[in-house]
């Protein structure tokens, strides 16, 4: 692809060079399937004739707006501008742009990490092109912006959280200095949209140890203005030298292990939000000490207002986060050798497919100092999973559908839509759950018409 590049630019007499993040990654040997091509000239121009020259031709989408070009070809996305240099006005992050020279357009980049350049001309082919000592911050694991730190987070204060997403994802360190211009700058947030911040917090979330990069956004105060309701759980209180366990550190134990056993980023945002009403929920009982009475509750009511503020999908992803919060509780309460096979189709019947998410979820939540009482509860854990094994073998419940619907009483007892219909159901449904009952057409049809004469 390098060659074509070269051959397509040299057709059209532009410079070329392949900048920013693919350079970084093959550099650290991570794997990359985006392509940035500058060239000094029209950088859509070069796209249109790099594409006659591949085959199967890609289709070149077009940004007139921003100057750039995008295709696709195998496995690689490659988007291109000519080169630019950009100034901004104080309330937006969107720039005035003009065409500029290689270095303008090194100068506009966020980190000295993503402002390599490799040439693909034929004086200097392959020769990297490093003007801020890129090179060296990747050998050292660095985060610095390649000119003042304030200019760069107030021209776009977007880059404040790109500057913690990349640390995380790379377990690299932000440079002093670019630290604490995202300390001073955080209030710059403010003016970018609410979905860019949500794609760069969940970058953070899907990275393997999250907890680095929500630490850094407390520490700086960016998540105070983007996330306050986690920022809340930050703290201990202690009354009659009674503390209660900092539910910030809690919930970030619970994300990272959550994270090692699995990539799936919506339990992962259950494992951030499982918490989330422990502040509102907290109470001092002088007997019991700190109680959060219906914290799961509140949180699974929290969670729509947070995602639909967050401008996060307000879908099934909004509902199966909400319900992991709700029942996150539900399993520890379960976890004796003496639960009920009752307690267990309940758990089945309310969790439903999500099931082997929740006791993942359940299993990360297990945290203490006290490494007798985590194995105690991880013992335990075990039993429960067996049991719900047998139960689910047993009883088939997952995704459960009553034997017999509301249609059919009402065809059953010649009833119009009711509450007695409703009654009836619920009758069934809980017989059924409660073990009173088989699970199968004729027993439920039996135990209606006997409830139905009991009712009338």
């Amino acid at each position: 692809m390098f060659e074509l590049i070269r051959q397509a630019a040299e057709d059209i007499r532009v410079p070329v060079y392949i900048v920013g993040g693919y350079v970084r990654d093959r550099l650290l040997g991570r794997p990359s399937n985006d392509m940035d091509v500058v060239c000094v000239g029209d950088g859509i121009a070069l796209a249109r004739h790099l594409a006659k020259k591949l085959q199967p031709e890609p289709y070149v989408a077009i940004y007139q707006r921003f100057g750039t070009a995008m295709l696709k070809h195998e496995d690689l996305e490659i988007e291109f501008v000519g080169a630019r240099k950009e100034s901004y006005s104080t309330f937006s992050r969107k720039p005035d742009v003009e065409s500029g020279t290689l270095e303008d357009d090194q100068n506009r980049r966020d980190f000295t990490i993503n402002a390599l350049a490799v040439s693909l001309n034929d004086e200097d082919f392959g020769q990297i092109i490093d003007s801020f000592n890129g090179f060296k911050d990747l050998e050292d694991k660095i985060i610095r912006t390649p000119l003042d730190p304030d200019k760069t987070f107030s021209d776009d204060p977007l880059r404040m959280m790109r500057a913690i997403r990349f640390a995380t994802q790379l377990d690299f360190v932000i440079e002093d200095a670019t630290y604490q211009s995202i300390v001073k700058n955080k209030q710059r947030i403010h003016i970018i949209s609410k979905e860019r911040i949500a794609s760069e917090l969940e970058k953070i979330i899907r990275s393997e140890v999250p907890s680095k990069g929500f630490k850094m956004l407390f520490d700086t105060g960016l998540l105070h203005i983007i996330f306050p309701e986690m920022a809340a759980l930050h703290g201990i209180e202690v009354i009659n030298n009674i503390g209660h366990k900092d539910n910030f550190y809690h919930t970030l134990e619970v994300l990272d292990n959550v994270s090692r056993e699995s990539d799936q980023v919506w339990l992962r945002w259950a494992a951030v939000m499982h918490d989330i009403a422990k502040p509102p929920t907290k109470r001092f009982d002088p007997a019991l000490g700190w109680t959060f009475h219906g914290h799961e509750t509140l949180g699974a009511a929290m969670v729509p207002r947070i995602f639909k503020r967050m401008k996060l999908p307000l879908d099934h992803k909004m509902k199966y986060v909400q319900k992991l919060v709700m029942l996150h509780l539900r399993p520890i309460a379960l976890t004796n050798e003496n639960v009920s096979d009752s307690a267990v189709r309940r758990l089945l019947f309310d969790a439903g497919e999500d099931i082997e998410d929740l006791m993942t979820l359940c299993k990360a939540d297990i945290t203490s100092k006290n490494e007798g009482k985590v194995q105690r509860y991880k013992e335990n854990y075990d039993i429960l999973l067996k049991k719900i094994k047998e139960v689910e073998e047993k009883d088939h419940l997952r995704n459960w559908q009553p034997p017999i619907s509301g249609d059919e009483i009402m065809k059953m007892f010649d009833l119009k839509p009711s509450r007695e219909v409703g009654i009836l159901k619920t009758m069934m449904r809980d017989a059924i759950l409660d073990g009173e009952i088989a699970n199968d057409y004729q027993t439920a049809y039996d135990f209606l018409v006997e409830k139905y004469k009991a009712l009338n």
